[in-house]
């Protein structure tokens, strides 16, 4: 996850260099690609929870079809993504306030849209392989995509000045490789794939909370992204930067996640419930500490990383640093807030996350954004105190949830269900 942060760091760095309508315009195509395939990376992520549990309760035999089941929802759900984003894309020239930066999002969304199956895939390939403990080979994976992700921008960008175009290709370059790389040693499971309808059945019911919350919870931070994109371009492209500089805080945090997630998953299916709360503590520990890092830094050199990544737009590095010192009111609550989510999925408490998750984004984000950023006249600054209220809101009701456990019925249910009775 820091590798995947540095790459969009160094991507938005390469599209800035070009002009603050394509970054605008890369930043709205961006979330909107992302909104096509979140509904899929949030369902698979209930193949990651089921196969860890599966290895708790010494079930391994279930892993081969579960993981038939994950490739089958992410070539379908895939294809779906693709056709959508081209529909999607035209539509993108009238949600911006310049139609300059309209342009290069529908251009940017059209290309990107291409590479959704991938994506879906390699989460799929992903999700199964931290089911079983293995993060390693997906990190390889991840290092070499991400490896050629900034290659190909300094080519197709710097070297042959095809702007959002190389942005769009580059990436999708990016997503063919680290498919191919994590692929590759998982050859012999992908050979002996089973496909049962149950496994089906069990994916997308233990994943279709994740999904409807991913989609949800993006889906207003797709009105956040539209409204700022609407105030100006200038707002619109210091939202885009300033949100990959917060994703070094962020990814790491989400990177634990996961790993809570496949501990809780493990402790879970083995009967071990007493673990879930000392997991979930040392993932805060770890997470809290390495945000509280990031925000010293940002406190102290925020604007002048804003500055050095602004290609000398005065205007821009003044709305970007801004924005940095907002942010450091939710950097640690935000880690806070993905490490308790991924506790409960890894104990099947899927629902409350999902109720809680979309409850707290479209009641807090879009209407405060609206406030303070159109009615009171704050630009994107206004739209990311909405985003702090959200994520503080967020995190003090999923941990609240964690200390009282109230995840516990979830992961018997669960352990019933492996064992193969009715639930």
């Amino acid at each position: 996850m820091v590798s995947f942060s540095a790459m969009t760091l160094v991507s938005t760095a390469f599209v800035a260099h070009v002009g603050s309508d394509e970054l605008a315009g890369v930043g709205l195509a961006g979330v909107v690609g992302f909104a096509l395939v979140c509904f899929g990376i949030g369902l698979l992520r209930g193949a990651k929870t089921l196969v860890s549990q599966a290895v708790g309760a010494n079930r391994k035999d279930k892993i081969p079809e579960l993981l038939g089941a994950a490739l089958a929802l992410a070539l379908v759900l895939g294809a779906f993504a693709t056709l959508a984003g081209h529909l999607i894309a035209p539509l993108l020239v009238s949600l911006s306030a310049s139609p300059r930066a309209g342009e290069f999002a529908a251009e940017y969304l059209a290309i990107r849209s291409l590479g959704a199956p991938l994506v879906l895939v390699y989460a799929a390939l992903r999700e199964a392989s931290y089911g079983v403990g293995d993060s390693r080979t997906p990190m390889h994976a991840s290092l070499a995509g991400n490896a050629v992700n900034i290659a190909l921008d300094c080519v197709l960008i710097l070297g042959l000045g095809w702007g959002v175009q190389g942005a769009a290709i580059a990436t999708i370059a990016g997503n063919i490789t680290e498919t191919a790389v994590l692929a590759w040693p998982m050859r012999a499971q992908l050979r002996s794939l089973v496909w049962r309808p149950a496994a089906f059945r069990a994916v997308w019911a233990q994943g279709v909370p994740n999904g409807l919350q991913f989609i949800m919870e993006v889906g207003s931070f797709l009105i956040l992204t539209v409204l700022v994109a609407r105030m100006s371009a200038v707002d619109g492209a210091a939202h885009q930067m300033v949100l990959h500089l917060v994703n070094v805080s962020f990814l790491p945090a989400h990177a634990l996640a996961e790993a809570a997630a496949v501990l809780v998953g493990q402790a879970v299916g083995a009967g071990k419930d007493g673990l879930v709360p000392k997991v979930a503590r040392r993932a805060l520990a770890i997470g809290a500490g390495y945000a509280g890092v990031c925000c010293v830094v940002y406190a102290i050199l925020g604007g002048v990383i804003a500055t050095a990544m602004s290609s000398g737009d005065a205007a821009l590095a003044e709305r970007a640093t801004m924005l940095v010192y907002v942010s450091l009111a939710f950097l640690v609550a935000d880690a806070a807030n993905v490490i308790a989510r991924g506790v409960l999925r890894g104990a099947s408490d899927v629902r409350y996350a999902a109720v809680v998750g979309i409850a707290t984004s479209w009641f807090t984000t879009p209407p405060l954004a609206y406030l303070f950023g159109v009615m009171m006249g704050l630009g994107a600054v206004g739209g990311w105190i909405g985003l702090a209220v959200e994520i503080v809101v967020g995190a003090a009701l999923f941990w609240l949830r964690v200390w009282r456990g109230g995840w516990r019925p979830a992961a018997a249910a669960a352990r019933r269900e492996m064992a193969g009775s009715a639930v």
